[in-house]
């Protein structure tokens, strides 16, 4: 097989560094000094090449060369067999065996190590982890133009030892020619930051968000040699966001390496307009919304008590307008409809921002779209954003609609607008939807009104990635209010060009790009085999306790599975399908005289000892696990379905039938 002459003197250039980093030359000396003393001595004769390649490999020179270039093969390899080149993230066990790797010659790469982290002050009398036991681990997530890596977990200490290299393509999908070799001065252009978030995971599997980190890469562009490192200190989020929590030690290498490097003062000169610039949208915008604040209230000053969100927090403190947290995102192949998206979400872990301190107060906290995936749980805001961003990606016309529910407790939830004026309401948290039709509070009192099912009760305003509408009508309960949003006197607009000026994407160096969605790394049908196979030993140690046996019945087990499908397919499309089969097949498998009871219930977690705690406080569960009686067997059955982001829906039913003695 001929090579171009490129390709030919860049595998040269491959082979020949590894060579300088093996030291096979000074070794090949070693080894010639070594034949010519043993071999010469006596005949002085000529040595030839065939002697010292014989010499070479009896000392097994020959032998590890090959091993640590086989990777070049491989890379070839797979470049021929491959039209699809994906993006590429190795980790580093051994440093000194090279990781098969999948690299384009004709791109640029940004490669960037992680060596380590220093001054985690938190974890300062961690002790050292004995070998095998379970412990608190750090994972550093990365996003970086649509690509998205995640280290290896290592564990939590003062100074973890991250040791890691991601491979980030800088011409990824956009900017022009695709094929072309991107230059210093196109790169310098490029304003995406590297978005770093460390997550950390507690010896129970609970993820907590330790930090949210925009790296500015391009300070290499001006480095010597194309290789800069840099110390990043990361601060905590939310109160904590002005709290040092650690430093990680990075390296910056550009490959292939620069021909012509800028000089700092452009690059620094580049980031100061940059700043500028994003200032002065920024502060335009802020203007503007004063004065639309202004306008809003002047309309009817109970306005003042309205749920109308402009500006949120997001995890490092930073203000931005509530518009910037929605932008239209296709799941590409993982979500194939609106409704599975919305059970995607709802399976997403809700959990509230922590408050240091009592009070009951409610912590502002609208995370970015990438520390909300990588935790794998948030708030109600951040449900509702990436529900609405999703909906956005599937053609509809969606808001997220800032209110309250029962109580006047501040919510969020999503909304849609058919074409034919229906309004339906979904809530993010459960996947669950309503139609609204609204009352007319000018009927006569005897005519028959709509019953809400919604458990909403006000709504202040709503918004898109386009659109800011105000609640502007006499009354905010949402059961009489009528969604007309080109009606000026029931929704008072924001300029939608003032919107996009700092909300759309690349506007501001401020807003973060949004990272797409991973697909399951999640097993369903292993994970569900194990957590069965724990809940069998569970059940049968609990009901050891009390005194009984325990006698599983497999078909019965098996049986089980039609209903758990069934469930879930009734949760994502509201249609409930299958239930006359299931109800045959446990009537034929249930003799006469017997009696059968099941019951099912729905995790979003993997955690099967937390699962059957939580059964055992329903006394339906209780009886059925703790069955007393004739010719008593059990069944249970677990059935994990596996969503992107490594989310996941957990059916577990528990079963028993016994022979009725009364």
């Amino acid at each position: 097989m001929s090579l171009p002459p490129e390709k030919a003197s860049e595998l040269k250039q491959i082979i020949h560094q590894q060579l300088l980093k093996m030291d096979v030359h000074g070794r090949i000396r070693e080894v010639l000094a070594e034949t010519i003393r043993e071999e010469l001595a006596p005949e002085h004769q000529q040595l030839s090449t065939e002697d010292l390649i014989r010499a070479l490999r009896q000392r097994g020179i020959i032998d590890d060369v090959m091993k640590e270039l086989k990777f070049v093969t491989d890379v070839n390899e797979t470049e021929r067999t491959s039209a699809v080149k994906p993006s590429t993230h190795f980790v580093d066990r051994e440093p000194p065996v090279l990781k098969k790797t999948n690299i384009d010659p004709t791109r640029r790469y940004l490669y960037l190590q992680v060596l380590g982290g220093k001054a985690f002050l938190e974890h300062l009398q961690e002790p050292e982890p004995l070998p095998g036991q379970i412990c608190s681990t750090f994972t550093l997530c990365l996003h970086f133009r649509n690509q998205r890596f995640r280290s290896k977990p290592v564990p939590c200490a003062c100074e973890p030892d991250f040791q890691d290299g991601f491979l980030l393509e800088i011409h990824k999908d956009s900017l022009g020619d695709g094929s072309k070799m991107v230059d210093a001065t196109t790169m310098l252009s490029i304003c995406d930051p590297v978005h770093l978030v460390l997550i950390k995971t507690d010896t129970f599997g609970e993820t907590t968000l330790v930090a949210s980190y925009f790296l500015e890469w391009r300070s290499v562009l001006a480095a010597e040699n194309g290789i800069t490192n840099v110390a990043v200190e990361l601060l905590g989020v939310g109160t904590e966001s002005k709290v040092s929590v650690g430093v990680l030690n990075i390296r910056l290498e550009m490959y292939p390496q620069l021909n012509k490097t800028l000089s700092s003062e452009i690059t620094s000169t580049q980031f100061t307009l940059e700043r500028q610039k994003t200032a002065e949208k920024e502060r335009l915008f802020l203007v503007y919304a004063k004065q639309w604040w202004r306008e809003y209230l002047q309309i009817r000053p109970t306005h003042n008590a309205r749920l109308v969100k402009i500006f949120a927090q997001d995890e490092n403190g930073v203000n931005r307008p509530v518009c910037s947290y929605v932008r239209p995102l296709r799941a590409g192949r993982l979500l194939d409809t609106p409704r599975q998206a919305a059970r995607f979400v709802s399976v997403l872990g809700h959990e509230r921002a922590a408050v240091i301190g009592g009070g009951g107060g409610k912590q502002e906290q609208w995370c970015t779209l990438l520390a909300f995936l990588c935790r794998n749980k948030g708030d109600c805001e951040d449900h509702a954003n990436l529900l609405c961003s999703l909906l956005l990606g599937f053609g509809l016309e969606a808001f997220v609609c800032v209110g309250t529910k029962a109580k006047g407790v501040p919510h969020t939830w999503v909304m849609t607008c058919g074409s034919d004026g229906t309004i339906t309401f979904w809530e993010s948290l459960t996947g669950h939807r309503y139609i609204h039709r609204p009352i007319n509070p000018d009927d006569p009192p005897l005519a028959e009104q709509p019953k809400p099912l919604y458990p909403y009760r006000t709504i202040g305003c709503i918004f898109n990635h386009e659109k800011f509408l105000g609640n502007c009508q006499p009354s905010d309960a949402v059961e009489v209010c009528v969604f007309d949003l080109h009606d000026e006197s029931k929704w008072k607009p924001m300029s939608g060009e003032a919107i996009k000026s700092v909300c759309a994407p690349g506007a501001t160096s401020s807003v973060p790009p949004f990272p797409p969605l991973c697909a399951s790394t999640i097993d369903a049908a292993v994970t569900s085999n194990e957590m069965e196979v724990q809940l069998r030993i569970l059940v049968s140690e609990h009901r050891k306790d009390l005194g009984l046996s325990t006698v599983w019945d497999d078909q019965l087990s098996y049986l089980l599975s039609q209903a758990l499908a069934a469930y879930e397919l009734e949760r994502t499309t509201g249609v409930s399908a299958g239930n006359e089969e299931f109800q045959d097949a446990v009537r034929r498998a249930v003799p006469d005289g017997h009696t059968f009871k099941g019951f099912p219930i729905h995790f979003v977690h993997r955690n099967a000892r937390r699962a059957f705690a939580t059964c055992l406080r329903s006394p339906f569960c209780e009886e059925i696990i703790c069955c007393r009686g004739d010719q008593v067997r059990l069944a249970v059955r677990v059935r994990v379905f596996a969503y992107p982001e490594s989310a996941c829906a957990v059916w577990i039913m528990f079963a028993c039938k016994y022979r009725s003695v009364l």
